[in-house]
């Protein structure tokens, strides 16, 4: 447990979104190039593209990245369902 913080508690109310489809459509680039042009497998960039992964390693979001020309936060974002409840 962090500092005063419930850790497990308030992952029920956040949320990552990952717009990796969003940033490969304004490059017009498929999944199957993507892969190929950064040596990760189809089936883990679907994952990813898919939001079905816990985490991403740097390395992977780097590559991912440089090959778009993006930034991480273009990638991934935060979402705060805290208000929900």
């Amino acid at each position: 447990m962090l500092t005063g913080i419930n850790y497990a508690a308030s992952l029920r109310f956040m949320e990552i979104r990952i717009n990796l489809d969003v940033e490969m459509a304004k490059k017009k680039i498929s999944l199957t190039e993507l892969s190929k042009r950064i040596g990760i497998s189809m089936t883990n960039l679907s994952l990813l593209k898919t939001g079905k992964v816990k985490a991403i390693r740097f390395s992977t979001l780097a590559v991912i990245c440089k090959e778009l020309g993006c930034q991480p936060g273009d990638i991934l974002e935060y979402i705060d369902d805290s208000n929900k409840k």
